[in-house]
């Protein structure tokens, strides 16, 4: 078996911690459990660009419980949890290309590993799976015609992973569903896709409760430092926005919202935070934590503005919400103060401290969202997968919700699993429900 991992002795571990999640993931035990009969993703290879963790293992077990062929590789160079990998590739024959800590040049090699198996189905947490496929296709199809026939005769693929599109895909985040809306309106998107994340399940659960709690996690892991009394400045106030500012609130820091958006600052306001431009905030926050999905956030002028021994940290998908070139031109030394915390010195002599490189920092520093909560995402996950696998020929390139009837089966299996009732409409409320001329 191909693969390409840090060490297949670290597999023991991994397995345990493995198991050790399925124990929380109910709803997905279910799936896999019906999967393994039905066999609904039979002859199907399935190409998982995913965060490499305890959860992600149990997802890519019920893709191959269903029949799936499964390759996985990180969607992140630091979020890879190494003995993890390792169990996956000696306890489940699973190929997986994926090492915590991998340079940017590995990363893409990687991500080419899983797209030369030609998969039909790809499984993305930023899109960079989707991406590559196009911007390769893209390459072959401006190849003198001439060059592209010598190579097929050749049977080589020309500078591409495959020519040969995926009948679809699945997205899991909110920044690589921005992604695949913006190549949908551009009219570039050449297959389908359903974006996960956008179901009720996912980010209502997963962004707002997972990324609370697992940053707030990262943020203690990589620093040890005290919220009780900070001031605790949250960058977007989107679903994993909200989760951060309440989970912080909660360990007694004093928590500013900056935001762009009206709607979402006034939410934050009557929410009972702070408001505040970035700019007013940059002089008086002590922790700063980037949740947008966007560019250069924290920029250069914000840098100069902060006080002496700053604290700022990425929770939202690429390091690049934090423009750290601006960070390292300004500053005149760098040191490494703990595994996880890179200390900047400034000309004008402050210290900013730059957490987990700007990754991801509740996967760099901390083991990601808890097993509870990613339990709902996966399931979508794995059932989106199987309603590509079924409806694949029906599907137009762009880009779908997940299936209310799916993301209500889903809430009712964890309800189930939690151990709770709830109640359901009589045959006089439906019709009222159902009418207009009952009135009151």
């Amino acid at each position: 078996m191909n693969y390409d991992i840090k060490d297949v002795q670290l597999a023991k571990k991994g397995k345990l911690r493995i198991e050790w999640a399925n124990q929380n993931m109910p709803v997905l035990n279910l799936i896999q459990q019906r999967f393994a009969k039905e066999k609904p993703l039979k002859n199907t290879k399935i190409a998982c660009c995913l965060h490499v963790t305890t959860e992600t293992a149990n997802l890519a077990v019920t893709l191959k419980k269903g029949g799936a062929e499964v390759f996985v590789c990180a969607s992140n160079p630091l979020s890879t949890q190494d003995d993890v990998a390792a169990s996956l590739v000696k306890d489940f024959k699973i190929p997986v290309f994926a090492i915590k800590g991998e340079d940017k040049k590995t990363y893409y090699r990687h991500l080419q590993a899983v797209l030369s198996k030609k998969p039909q189905i790809t499984m993305d947490d930023g899109a960079d799976l989707v991406s590559t496929v196009h911007s390769q296709q893209s390459t072959v199809n401006s190849l003198p015609k001439t060059e592209n026939r010598k190579l097929r005769a050749e049977n080589q693929e020309p500078r591409t992973i495959a020519s040969k599109l995926p009948w679809g895909g699945t997205e899991e985040t909110t920044t690589g569903v921005i992604r695949l809306r913006a190549m949908e309106k551009k009219g570039v998107l050449k297959y389908p896709v359903i974006a996960v994340n956008d179901a009720q399940t996912k980010h209502f659960f997963d962004n707002r409760y997972g990324t609370g709690q697992s940053t707030i996690d990262g943020i203690l892991r990589a620093t040890n430092i005290l919220l009780a009394g900070s001031n605790f400045v949250v960058c977007g106030y989107g679903w994993c926005g909200r989760g951060v500012a309440m989970r912080a609130k909660g360990m007694g820091a004093k928590v500013i919202i900056c935001e762009i958006d009206p709607l979402k600052a006034l939410e934050a306001a009557m929410d009972g935070f702070s408001v505040l431009p970035l700019k007013e905030a940059s002089p008086i926050g002590d922790i700063f934590v980037t949740v947008t999905g966007d560019i250069n956030v924290l920029s250069e002028g914000h840098f100069k503005l902060m006080k002496d021994n700053s604290i700022i940290a990425n929770a939202g998908h690429f390091n690049a919400e934090i423009d750290i070139p601006a960070l390292k031109r300004i500053s005149v030394s760098k040191k490494r103060m703990r595994d996880f915390v890179e200390q900047y010195k400034l000309k004008n002599g402050r210290r900013i401290n730059l957490l987990g490189e700007g990754r991801l920092i509740n996967l760099a520093a901390a083991e990601g969202h808890p097993a509870t909560v990613m339990d709902m995402s996966f399931a979508n996950q794995a059932l989106s997968g199987e309603y590509i696998a079924k409806n694949y020929k029906n599907l137009q390139n762009r880009v779908y919700s997940v299936p209310e009837k799916i993301d209500k089966k889903i809430a009712e299996l964890k309800l189930k699993a939690m151990g709770i009732e709830i109640d359901s409409l009589t045959k006089e409320q439906k019709k009222y429900l159902d009418s207009w001329e009952m009135g009151t």
